[in-house]
């Protein structure tokens, strides 16, 4: 198909009066806003569930890495479900299953009993992000595309951002088994109405699925994942005989993945999609800002519970206007991005990110807290410019039937980057406050563990300022995917 047919066909599904546009967009924005938001609402109940379930932070970490694992483990499948099953059959199916999770974490009687409902729960959101950014680009031409992404932003960004500040609240004043009771009566709705006004978009083609590269797809990605994990638990960290024989085996099997599915008339997931180079860059920045926000999300409430002895709802709205302007500007970034492309929007961005991870390597405890909403909400702002933004442009690039494998490798890179940056910056926070204590004249003090703490916290916002300042030198290459390079990439 060439790129003028192509473009023909999304016109026809975007302006056809007889296809109704908003209940599908509405059908697949509320499931997902409240099942991407899972990703952290639990990152302040962390501590409380630590007290609740007398566990240290390493097995809790697994609420958060778990949730990441099995979502950076099913999503490369996603490419072959989106074209084995309908987008009705996809979503309802999906959407049930993160019910049935959350059920079972609403009434978790142990640990881990929760934990196996939190993996439930990521089953279900890992297959469903794909799903919105597949039928969105079928439904829409590229021109129209930064509007609609920005929507989509508003979900994929928003709901993880407001995750810690409706977490803090919840915590505080109703308790953590709220934050699944809660979210039980939309995921409900958003399923019955899905099953009644949401239509099938795109052509189940049912291709055959390559066990072999099922297999090499989940020890790559799981692996990876659980090397990094591992790493915040032993007290060699990285050189850990277990933490590095798991990062081995999975990028090895990544390896191999990736030169059978070169090999295959229908791969699992199409590694072509490197070939283009607005879409490889895209994929780093996009890596580098969930790197940036995921880590965020988790050392600044440890820094705000510990050093600055706030409770769990004060962190919380102290990262709520940051969420917010991140909610807010995703539309705003859409339509920008829509009016004068890409580079307009992230090198500056990229920029402001930079200085934003340099600020917070300077944090302390005298360190005021109108500095961090300030500086949070500086951090969030850029993200909101920087990843749709890139994310669409990379999209863009690709000829259509490359999309359900751009997007299902992009989204599989969402978990895995989350869970890689959470784990590696928890490592080199403990490993510095280890450090620390080892040269303290009193260890045991509390003054001496606060110090400790701002020290790790320090370290970590340092070496992101190191990964912000490559993702600002990748901005100077963007440039605007126009619909022509579809057509040129389609021929």
């Amino acid at each position: 198909m060439d790129g003028n047919t192509t473009e023909e066909q999304y016109e026809f599904l975007a302006d056809d009066p007889d296809f109704s546009v908003k209940p599908v967009m509405f059908s697949l924005i509320i499931g997902a806003f409240f099942a991407i938001l899972n990703e952290t609402l639990l990152n302040i109940a962390l501590t409380s569930l630590m007290e609740v379930f007398e566990i240290n932070a390493p097995t809790v970490q697994w609420m958060v890495t778990g949730f990441m694992l099995i979502m950076g483990i099913l999503i490369p499948v996603s490419a072959f479900l989106l074209q084995t099953f309908t987008t009705r059959q996809m979503f309802i199916g999906t959407m049930s299953i993160f019910t049935i999770g959350t059920v079972l974490c609403a009434v978790a009687p142990t640990f881990s009993f929760l934990l196996a409902g939190r993996l439930i729960q990521a089953v279900g959101t890992g297959l469903l992000i794909p799903i919105i950014f597949n039928t969105f680009l079928l439904i829409f031409p590229p021109e129209r595309r930064g509007s609609v992404m920005g929507l989509v932003g508003l979900v994929i960004m928003f709901a993880p951002a407001i995750g810690p500040t409706l977490s803090g609240i919840i915590v505080e004043y109703l308790g953590w088994r709220f934050l699944f009771i809660t979210v039980i009566p939309f995921a409900v709705f958003s399923i019955l109405f899905g099953y009644k006004y949401l239509r099938n978009v795109g052509e189940v083609t049912k291709p055959k699925i390559d066990l072999l590269s099922l297999l090499l797809s989940t020890v790559g990605f799981g692996g990876v994942v659980l090397g990094f994990s591992f790493a915040g638990e032993g007290e060699a960290g990285f050189l850990e005989l277990q933490v590095i024989s798991f990062i081995i085996a999975g990028v090895l099997s990544l390896v191999i993945f990736t030169l059978r599915q070169l090999k295959l008339d229908d791969p699992l997931l199409d590694v072509r999609v490197f070939k283009y180079p607005m879409y490889s860059i895209a994929l780093v920045m996009f890596i580098i800002v969930m790197m940036s926000m995921f880590s965020s999300e988790i050392i600044l409430p440890m820094f705000m519970q510990g050093p600055l002895a706030l409770t769990a709802a004060t962190a919380g709205l102290i990262l709520l206007p940051g969420a917010l302007l991140n909610g807010l500007m995703s539309p705003v970034m859409g339509k920008l991005f829509d009016k004068f492309g890409p580079r307009r929007l992230i090198i500056p961005a990229a920029f402001v990110l930079t200085v934003t991870m340099f600020s917070l390597s300077q944090v302390g405890t005298n360190t005021p807290i109108y500095i961090i909403v300030i500086t949070y909400m500086f951090l969030m702002l850029s993200v909101s410019a920087i990843m749709m933004p890139a994310q669409t442009n990379g999209l863009n690039q690709l000829p259509k039937r490359l999309y359900p494998h751009g997007t299902a490798i992009m989204n599989t890179l969402q978990p895995v980057s989350g869970a890689i940056g959470v784990s590696v910056f928890i490592s080199i926070l403990t490993s510095r406050e280890e450090s620390f204590l080892q040269n303290a004249e009193n260890p045991a003090s509390e003054s001496a563990m606060t110090q400790a703490t701002v020290a790790g916290v320090e370290l970590v916002y340092f070496v992101a300022f190191a990964v912000a300042l490559l993702g600002f030198v990748l901005s100077l290459f963007v440039k605007r995917a126009h619909p022509s390079d579809v057509s040129e990439a389609s021929s």
